[in-house]
Formats: structure tokens, sequence, C-alpha cells
């Protein structure tokens, strides 16, 4: 549902060359007269970089558990994005703990990561903070991805970055945020040289080349000469964007901060990528270090050269930038289609790949092809199914998307339940680790409630008869969220009371599909179509 993120908005008058200071408001994206509003994507895009390469911009943001893993994105004109592909199919390849049958890694999985093209391919490398660092490579970033390849198997390490130099001597920087064994200091960042083949790391050219508290975020980029190390680093202030620069990747290196951060917002800019137009500006597109009940939102801010540092927003009397939420859009793009959320159903022979399964899903328990323009999705037990504490964090097969914070939302469902068990749960919900709430049909016997859930309090209301059912969610910048039932499609009853959508292990609210059994592997539910509509 994400995957056109452009729509027609009401007119919004900005100067063309003057950026605006606004608080963190309703408005986002592109404003439709050649002005942007932050943030671009008002959702949980975490953990970003970006590049271009010819006319196209290219994204990757981070996963942890859901799966397909490593989101990769697309833009024409750096405002307006959407979700080409997926860089890891099969989260097993990096750990059996990021599967259904375990499902104990929230927080955990794919962290950030560095998109970068050379060699005629897209590289893409990620770490997690348990299992190491992995790559893989493609030709074309809407896929398909190589085989997912271990680079290096280690604990205490994060966000990575490779670089190719002039030479084709390819690099890589990563933090280690474990103590170190002799000085036992915290967040060394170091760098390597690595095989010609960009799969291997050669340990012996390791260097460290920064140390401070929660140093991290790295990106390294050749501008003009001149190395430019990015990372980010945790002063008085808070979380601040910094950069090195050097005439070598031996050093000496010269340090500078780049943003500042603005404490009534708390939504400094952090994990980003510079990049460079073809008409030589420059701009930096980032996620927000701190999320709200979205998560950690994605913005765009112009970059300004001030003595050789590209200072990042709005240039302060001390040549340091703070943050812009407005302006005119880098790209006037001819051919951006101006289209509103609609239904989609599940007619294809794949997923959209704005869906992503809580977990690596059960492959034998969901299907396209079962039944025409439907998924099904097959009931089986949750992991320790006689705990009904949050069940849903167990529970297999939950496919989910990204929830957006816009003035009003509304997510419709529609399905069939002609063929679910005894025993059986399934429906809608809003996904977090610190707050689920969710609608939907539960059996017991023959018999059929619709039942609303929030905190593990259950409100059961009518018995349904029927072999179909709509379910309903709405919800508004606030995240105050509300569900609904309908027996026709039309008449909408609502069940329980509003709740608070929330984030949790480092992830926004999404919207999901479940259906589980906590007695036996039987039932299934053929979800016809899902419509998810909003209003700037």
């Amino acid at each position: 549902m994400l995957k056109s993120l452009v729509f027609i908005v009401a007119f919004y008058l900005f100067s063309s060359n003057t950026f605006l200071f606004a608080q963190f408001s309703a408005k986002w994206g592109d404003q439709s007269n050649g002005t942007f509003q932050n943030p671009v994507l008002p959702s949980d895009f975490s953990d970003l970089d970006a590049i271009r390469v010819g006319d196209d911009f290219y994204a990757i943001s981070s996963t942890m558990q859901f799966s397909p893993g490593m989101a990769v994105l697309h833009s024409k004109d750096l405002v307006n994005w959407e979700v080409i592909s997926h860089v890891v199919k099969d989260l097993t390849q990096i750990s059996p703990k990021l599967n259904w049958d375990k499902m104990d890694s929230y927080g955990k999985g794919i962290w950030a990561g560095s998109i970068r093209f050379y060699k005629g391919k897209y590289w893409v490398y990620f770490g997690t903070p348990d299992d190491g660092f992995f790559m893989s490579s493609a030709s074309n970033p809407a896929g398909p991805w190589e085989p997912l390849h271990q680079v290096w198997k280690v604990s205490g390490w994060d966000d990575c970055c490779s670089f190719c130099d002039d030479d084709g001597q390819i690099y890589f920087i990563a933090t280690n945020f474990e103590p170190d064994p002799i000085n036992h200091k915290k967040y060394n960042i170091h760098l390597f040289k690595m095989t010609p083949d960009g799969k291997s790391i050669i340990q012996e050219s390791d260097r460290i080349i920064y140390q401070s508290q929660g140093s991290e975020a790295n990106k390294l980029y050749k501008i003009n000469g001149m190395y430019y190390h990015f990372f980010s680093e945790v002063k008085t202030e808070g979380r601040v964007i910094m950069m090195e620069r050097s005439k070598s990747l031996t050093g000496p290196w010269e340090v500078k901060q780049l943003n500042h951060v603005d404490k009534k917002l708390d939504k400094e800019p952090n994990q980003g990528g510079l990049i460079e137009l073809k008409n030589g500006q420059w701009w930096f597109f980032t996620h927000h270090g701190r999320g709200d009940w979205e998560g950690r939102a994605a913005s765009l801010l112009p970059v300004n050269w001030v003595a050789g540092w590209p200072i990042i927003g709005k240039v302060g009397a001390d040549t340091i930038g703070t943050m812009v939420w407005s302006g005119k859009k880098p790209i006037i793009h001819q051919t951006t289609k101006l289209v509103r959320q609609t239904e989609k159903s599940f007619s294809e022979k794949i997923l959209s790949p704005d869906w992503e399964w809580n977990y690596q899903p059960r492959a034998s328990k969901w299907s396209l092809s079962a039944r025409k323009g439907h998924l099904r999705l097959y009931a089986f037990q949750p992991i320790n199914p006689q705990d009904t504490i949050d069940i849903l964090l167990r529970a297999g097969n939950t496919l989910t998307q990204r929830s957006l914070r816009t003035q009003e939302c509304t997510v419709t469902i529609k399905v069939d339940i002609a063929n679910m068990s005894d025993g059986q749960q399934a429906g809608l919900t809003h996904f977090s680790t610190t707050s689920i709430a969710n609608i939907g049909v539960k059996q017991r016997g023959n018999k059929r409630h619709i039942v609303f859930t929030y905190k593990n309090q259950e409100i059961v209301g009518q018995e349904i008869k029927s072999k179909v059912i709509w379910l309903k969610s709405t919800w508004n910048y606030d995240g105050i969220n509300q569900y609904f039932y309908s027996l026709n499609g039309n008449d909408f009853t609502p069940l329980g009371l509003p709740t608070q959508l929330t984030w949790g292990s480092y992830r926004g609210d999404r919207i999901g599909i479940y259906s589980f059994n906590t007695q036996q592997e039987k039932g299934f539910i053929d979800v016809d179509f899902v419509k998810y509509l909003f209003k700037r």
C-alpha cells in the first residue's frame, strides 16, 4: 500500500527559494506545487542510506525481524519513493532465531547498512548485533539479489559501509560498540581493506579511525579527491551528525559537527546518505533518530558546502546546520503520477514489496494460488499457545505493512471465514511490541464471535454466522485508533474503545493480518482485498 507515495493535496504556497522552519506537522511529502514538506515518508523507514545512479535514486531501510529483509526504495525526485524489492528473501540465512518457530529477536535482526554502485553492480552491506556482517549485490536494484553472503561472523558490531576507491580497492568501515578489551572504550570505528570480490575482510588491515560515545552510522565518500567519513555520536545536546575528512585513508583526519539537535522537537536527523545531483546540488536523505508511534520517519534536507564541509540543513552562524522542514523540490519530474491509495487484491503471483511478514513465515502455511485473487492464511499454533500475553508476538504468518502518520488513515479488509476451525483466531491488528490491539473472529467449538483485544483484555461482540466479514481500522495523526466490523461491507459497527498506537523494539506501529490456532493445526481464512486510504 505504500508503493505510491505521492497524492493530490490542497495547494500550499511556498517561496521557490526559501526553506521554512515549521514545527513537525501533519503536512508531509510532495505538496503538488513544486515544494515538499518533511517528513517525505511519514512512517517507519529507519537506518536509511541512499545513492544516485544516473537519473534514479535508490535507498535502503533496515527491517529488523521482518521478512523479506532490508527494503530497497526507488525515487526520481528524492521526495516520492516506492518500495521496489528486498535484499534478503530468507531471514534464516542470517539466524534460525528469525524463523517462525523461534520469534525471539525483537529489536535485532537486520540493522543499518549501506548501498553503493561500483564495478557495474549495486552492493548492499549490513550488520546484525549478534550474527555479524552480510552482503549481497544485484545488477538491478529491483532484484533479483544474489544469495546472501556472510562477510564476517562476529557480535557487538554495527553500522557498516563499503567503499570502492579509484584504484578498485574495496574498503569496509564499521563500529564495534562493545568495550575494547585493552582500553575498555566503547564505539570504536574500524576501517578494513577487503578482497577484490568484496566478500571478505582483510583482518590484518584493521585500524581504528575514530572513537567517541555512541559513534556509529558510518558512511565513507570520496569527493573532489578528499575522503569524507560520515558518522554520528552522542554529545551533551544529543545525537549529532559528525564528519571526518582527510587527503588519505591513513589520516590525519579533521573532525567537524554538521548539525544541531532541536530538543523541542526531539526528532533529530541521524542515519542517512549524502547525494549529489547532476546540477551539482547536494541533499541528505535521512531518518529521524527518535521515533514516535510511527517509528523513525524519513526526511530530505539541503546540504550547503562551507569551507569544504557538507553542512546539513540551515547553516547557522557557528557553521553548523539545523533542521529544515520544507522547501523547493530538488527535481520536478514530469512523469510523476498523482494517485490515491486504492483497493488492492491478491491477484499477483507474488506479494507486493510493501508487505513484510513478522519473522520468516512458514512457507507451507500461506498461499496466493490456493484461491485465485485471495491470500490464504492457514492456522497453526503459536509458540507457547497457552501463553495468552501478547500472543501475536509469537504467532507465525502475521503479514504487515507500515502505518502512515497522516491526518486520517483507514484500512479495510474483506475476509472469508467459512473454513475457520475450533481454536482459531483471525483478523486485523495494529502491531507493536509495546502495545497490541486487534479485532477479529474467534472460534470456540462451532460458534464464532467478533472479538476486540487490547493489552490482553477481550471484549466479545456478537456471534458471527455469515461466511464473510469486513474489518476496519481508522487512526488519526496522533495515533488514536478505532476498530469496526461489518457483515455487508457498507454498515460498520465500532467495537472496543479507542487505543493509542505505539512503537517498540526500534519499530513503528504496523497494520497486520493474522491467523492462528491455539488448539490445533487446522483452519484457514481467505483475504479478498485490503483497502488502504488516507487523507493529508
